[in-house]
């Protein structure tokens, strides 16, 4: 059972500093300690050992040998053992993208970068690469537009976002007295859009605006704002918590594009974060832990 292509596995011996033998800081004992109390797998078992004993290739055999879903559980919670790594040493990373380069690799793994088909369609290829640098290019090129276009561009660029990450996006479209930019489904949840190209942040008014076409909806209707100026402070403020909507700014995209970070993973975040701490906003610099 191959589960990673060998660009995938250059990508992991990477970001887990495994070129040499070893994986991260993990000595043997530590690192069966880990897979144990984790993962509840036995790290030593022989057949792991099938290309060689040392730790890196061990992993390799192991991601290589076990089900997809097990090999990116285990890339998740080596990944999260990363980042406590750089966290309590207080450094700046070495490797500021790693997050999206594994969770590249998990998506794959998981399948999430495939659009989900209807009943009665056929299934597409199993993984569709997400065109990031395409993405970037259209996120800079509406800094050149003029205003009245820029709006429209926007919320077309957020349209091609969704769709590269199978969020099944629908374009906006007008209710009696509202508009709504649009639509998307993440993790079997639908959440409307609200899209704002403005050169002032978003305030607390805007904010209330849209949370009312929320809860005017569906009960289960939740929703997303993104501001690409951000929003003030006394807006968060006054907006409040434990409100239906999450918050992204122009930052947060391009944050997200340029390390790789996919979309789903960006919105699991936040709204983690938001369930957590009842706050609509929290960067994504923040959320991975990312140092300029």
């Amino acid at each position: 059972m191959v589960n990673i292509k060998a660009s995938e596995m250059r990508t992991i011996d990477r970001v887990f500093q495994m070129e040499s033998g070893y994986v991260l800081d993990f000595s043997d004992r530590t690192i069966a300690e880990f897979f144990l109390d984790e993962l509840n797998i036995d790290f030593n078992d022989p057949k792991f050992a099938a290309n060689g004993s040392s730790k890196a290739k061990r992993l390799r055999t192991f991601l290589q040998a076990v089900d997809k879903g097990t090999a990116a559980r285990t890339l998740r919670e080596l990944l999260q053992y990363r980042r406590s790594i750089y966290s309590a040493r207080g450094r700046k990373d070495d490797l500021p993208n790693a997050d999206g380069m594994i969770l590249e690799v998990i998506a794959t793994l998981e399948g999430k970068s495939a659009r989900q088909p209807d009943s009665g369609v056929a299934p597409p290829p199993a993984h569709v690469p997400v065109p990031v640098e395409l993405l970037k290019s259209q996120l800079i090129a509406l800094h050149d537009l003029p205003p009245q276009r820029r709006g429209y561009a926007f919320e077309a660029f957020l349209i091609d976002l969704f769709k590269a990450y199978s969020l099944q996006p629908n374009s906006p479209f007008r209710l009696v007295g509202e508009q709504v930019d649009g639509s998307f489904k993440f993790d079997g949840e639908f959440y409307l859009l609200e899209a704002k190209w403005q050169a002032p942040p978003t305030p607390a008014s805007d904010l209330r605006n849209f949370h009312g076409k929320v809860v005017d909806k569906a009960a289960w209707a939740r929703g997303l704002f993104i501001s690409n100026s951000g929003f003030t402070s006394e807006g968060l403020h006054a907006f409040g918590r434990a409100k239906s909507i999450v918050c992204m700014d122009g930052l947060d995209l391009w944050t997200m594009l340029d390390k790789r970070i996919p979309l789903p993973e960006v919105l699991d975040r936040k709204l983690r974060h938001a369930a957590e701490r009842g706050e609509v906003y929290c960067s994504v610099s923040e959320l991975f832990n990312i140092r300029s």
